[in-house]
């Protein structure tokens, strides 16, 4: 006898059964949510991380579109949300989380998954059909958007889900989003966004970018205004000392660090970079051995299978430690971990919130994340972050403007989905807020690139990537590049990699391990040694783009050094830090709320009585004559990429009115210059700060630096996106070297033969706005103009100037020459600064100097600029030179 089915309640009826059950209550921001859905809504909620942003969204959805199966066995419905999310680890986390109510409610929904981990077996079935639910990754939705029914199989959206909202937005991957929900609006104009995030700083930017094209009555945003208890405290070193330089505390904290794991049941231990990952995580082994299996490494380079292992055995709590990089920086949920701690400074508050939410990821628990400093300086970074927290003061994240390689990418992405009209898709191009000023002749030349790739390659059929057929359709004429975009699609442009693998007794490979830069393998050679995944690893030989490796012991390692470490201090927390020190030298800071301020205040103190320290309403500056040269210090507070290229304008200016040649040393606090003569600071340094030649800021900086090489490198990235160049089949990639040597030919082909050339101008203005910050450069060159000059003659290096020389010294020392210099340096510095109290015992320790000079723990900068000027009377064009650098070591007077 057949068993009679009985059609469930609605998803409104049973969703109280559901809550009872899990002692839940909903937030009024989640009922918010759902109200505005059911009402055809689109919005932006902010909300605390590990308050329920996920489920607001979700339920809202169930509510207004789930209906209970009319009958067993019936087909599920068809794909009605997408939810899209920036990292792959993310988007496993948030599918298990959609399913997860899903019985309960009674209903037949299917959640499905794909991402670059998706097996094949998986898409086969999803290219049959797709689930109800889809949680995919802005290329894998740019890929769906290719397949000739993609307005069939993504027609019938509903709802878009856009998590993390933050992390995309500034960045292509965020117009890539903007630009698949105007071809989805299209095809569905009922079609509702929602972006979710904890932390913006410019709500009204975000939720414009994110609903461009919506009118006023369809858009809201909602505040999750929820209880959320926040601590944010220091790890204290037991003496910081006086004179910081990166790193310079470094493996000192690691009995510290320790001891704070000791009594903690599960805590995520934070670096900057892939390569302080290793180093930590081998450093807390070899001081716990006992703890093998207790405690894991993760990052972007490990192999997915091991990235997974260690992500189940967090969120099960069989794990004490995972030593992390920002692999699980995003909304991945593991209740488990009770603190973070956070190794150096996170350069950003909104970075610094993200990261805590990892801990207590629930609501009603508490979130706690702890700054273990690697220099003095990051004690003062800690509290400032900490105010700034307070304030809430967090960055502000800005949509690039009409990039035209990711427009050039989609063209052919929809000519291959079905094919286009060109005055229709322009139309729809021009409802995203990124390409909202778009104009003709620009829409025009895109649609010429992607036609014949422009004037110089109208003879290649390589580039003949889309174009009108008989009836006005733009359509992709050939199999083989229809192939090859779709193996490119996405604007995430990274150095080849290598496979890296266990060499077996047989000769073929074993367990794969991850992926490494092939420019680091490239510097080794068969027998030498490297850390990789937590362990000691010897090269033993380097075959089709796979590095074969075994165990080794007892050498001394390499680091792989990842690209992607630069990361500069923001506005906010450096305005934070200027604030913290005024406060310190004013005795604002309360010592109970500030238990940092002992160890910073020596430092201070030190630095008030040499020189001055820098205010909100002074621009610090200091100068030195050594037997080097004439040095200038100056503290702009405004991050290393936004000095870089402030440090090289001065001197370019400088150099228009006087002979001189100059080097510059950067880092997020200052630069410095060295010039071969002394030089009126008092004179010239306002004048060129307040030149009123805003409109050629612009020619200046890339004046300043060499140019065409940083042109060069960002137009490879442009390349690779607009299809130009094409990375290599499965099994066959092009190595770095290759894919350069190409990216250069064109870039040389059209420099020369066609020089309007868009792509290279999107080159010279990613350069200017990406890699030297051009708009906070303007932004604080007109800010360091309006200050008074507090200009101070030094007899010896300050304490912020000392970590400016110490870069300086990176440059022409080996490491460990470098430790004994920055030790003998300290000593004469310390004891020309003399004993303050408990602290007289800060004298380099030689063996720490040495350990932390050799890893290199913290990242550092080495920068150089050039100037050329006329010669005042004759006005002959002094001929430019290249960085003078020191040829000897910098000696303390």
């Amino acid at each position: 006898m057949n068993d009679v089915f009985v059609r469930p309640p609605p998803v409104a009826e049973t969703l109280p059964a559901l809550f009872a059950a899990r002692h839940w209550q909903p937030f009024d921001f989640q009922c918010e949510v759902w109200e505005a859905i059911g009402h055809g809504q689109s919005g932006l909620l902010h909300a605390t991380t590990g308050t329920g942003k996920t489920y607001a969204a979700w339920l809202g959805a169930l509510l207004a579109f789930a209906e209970p199966p009319a009958r067993a066995g019936a087909t599920p419905p068809p794909l009605t949300v997408l939810w899209l999310t920036p990292m792959r680890a993310l988007a496993a986390d948030t599918a298990r989380a959609l399913q997860a109510p899903l019985a309960e409610l009674g209903l037949d929904w299917t959640v499905g998954l794909r991402t670059g981990d998706t097996g094949s077996s998986e898409r086969a079935a999803q290219a049959r059909r797709l689930p109800t639910a889809l949680v995919t990754t802005p290329e894998s939705l740019s890929l769906l958007l290719t397949r000739a029914d993609a307005r069939e199989a993504l027609g019938r959206v509903r709802v878009v889900v856009v998590d993390e909202w933050h992390e995309l937005i500034g960045a292509k991957r965020g117009v890539q989003v903007q630009l698949a929900l105007a071809r989805l609006r299209q095809w569905q104009p009922g079609l509702m966004v929602w972006g979710l995030s904890a932390t913006l700083g410019n709500l009204d930017h975000a939720s414009d970018v994110l609903l461009a094209g919506l009118p006023d009555d369809r858009r809201v945003r909602v505040h999750g205004h929820t209880p959320k208890t926040l601590v944010i405290d220091t790890l204290l070193p037991d003496a910081a000392g006086r004179f910081p330089w990166a790193g310079h505390l470094g493996l000192s904290m690691l009995p510290h660090v320790v001891r704070e794991l000791e009594s903690t049941s599960t805590a995520l231990v934070f670096l900057n970079t892939r390569s302080q990952a290793e180093l930590w995580y081998q450093a807390l082994l070899d001081a716990r051995p006992e703890w093998a299996g207790q405690i894991a490494l993760h990052h972007g380079s490990l192999d997915r299978a091991v990235r997974d292992w260690v992500e189940v055995h967090l969120k099960n709590g069989a794990l004490r430690a995972v030593v992390c990089t920002s692999s699980l920086d995003l909304g991945v949920d593991f209740l488990p971990v009770e603190r973070v701690l956070q190794i150096g400074s996170p350069k950003g508050v909104a970075r610094l919130l993200q990261r805590a939410g990892r801990s207590g990821h629930a609501p009603g628990r508490a979130s706690r994340v702890t700054v273990v400093p690697t220099h003095s300086l990051e004690l003062v970074e800690a509290v400032a972050a900490r105010n700034a927290v307070r304030a809430g003061r967090i960055e502000a994240r800005e949509s690039p403007d009409k990039p035209l390689d990711v427009l050039v990418q989609h063209l052919v992405t929809v000519a291959l989905g079905g094919g286009f009209r060109a005055d229709d898709l322009l139309a729809e191009v021009r409802t995203t807020w990124a390409y909202r000023a778009l104009s003709d002749e620009e829409w025009q030349w895109s649609l010429d690139f992607v036609r014949q790739g422009g004037r110089t390659l109208s003879a290649y059929p390589d580039y003949r990537r889309a174009m009108p057929d008989e009836a006005g359709v733009w359509r992709v004429p050939d199999a083989r590049l229809a192939r090859r975009h779709r193996m490119s699609v996405g604007t995430i442009v990274s150095d080849a990699t290598m496979q890296v693998r266990f060499w077996t007794r047989a000769g073929s490979g074993g367990a794969s391990l991850g992926t490494v830069e092939e420019g680091f393998i490239a510097r080794l050679a068969p027998g030498d040694c490297f850390l990789f995944g937590g362990r000691l690893l010897e090269l033993v030989r380097v075959q089709e783009m796979t590095a074969y490796v075994r165990r080794a012991a007892g050498k001394r390692p390499s680091v792989p050094r990842w690209n992607g470490g630069k990361m500069p201090l923001s506005t906010e927390l450096a305005e934070a830090v200027v604030d913290t020190l005024e406060a310190a030298q004013l005795g604002h800071l309360d010592p109970a709320s500030t238990p940092e301020l002992a160890l910073i205040q020596p430092l201070v103190d030190l630095q008030a009585r040499w020189s001055a320290l820098p205010t909100r309403g002074t621009l610090l500056a200091e100068t030195l004559h050594s037997r080097e040269g004439w040095h200038l210090f100056l503290y702009p507070f405004a991050g290393r990429s936004v000095h870089l290229g402030l440090g090289s304008l001065l001197a370019w200016r400088l150099g228009q009115q006087v002979p001189a040649t100059f080097s510059v040393a950067v880092n997020d606090y200052g630069l410095e210059l060295l010039a071969s003569a002394p030089l009126d600071w008092a004179h010239w340094l306002p004048r060129v700060l307040a030149e009123k030649r805003q409109r050629d800021l612009a020619a200046d900086v890339l004046g300043s630096l060499n140019a065409g090489e940083l042109s060069l490198r960002r137009f490879r990235e442009i390349a690779r996106v607009a299809g130009l160049i094409f990375q290599g089949y499965p099994g066959a990639h092009k190595s770095a070297r290759q894919l350069q040597a190409s990216s250069s030919l064109f870039y040389e082909v059209f420099r020369k033969h066609d020089p309007a050339n868009l792509l290279l101008g999107q080159a010279e203005r990613e350069v200017l706005m990406q890699e030297l910050d051009a708009h906070r450069l303007a932004d604080t060159l007109a800010r360091l103009a309006a200050l008074r000059l507090d200009l101070h003659a030094l007899k010896r290096p300050s304490p912020l100037a000392f970590p400016l020389v110490v870069e300086f010294l990176r440059e022409k020392l080996s490491t460990e020459k470098l430790a004994d210099r920055i030790a003998r340096m300290l000593a004469e510095l310390e004891a020309a600064a003399g004993p303050v109290g408990d602290m007289a015992d800060t004298d380099a320790d030689a063996t720490q100097v040495a350990e932390v000079a050799r890893f290199g723990m913290a990242d550092h900068v080495k920068s150089g600029g050039r100037s050329g000027g006329r010669s005042g009377a004759s006005g002959r064009a002094r001929r430019s030179g290249r960085p003078r650098k020191p040829s000897k070591p910098l000696p303390l007077l």
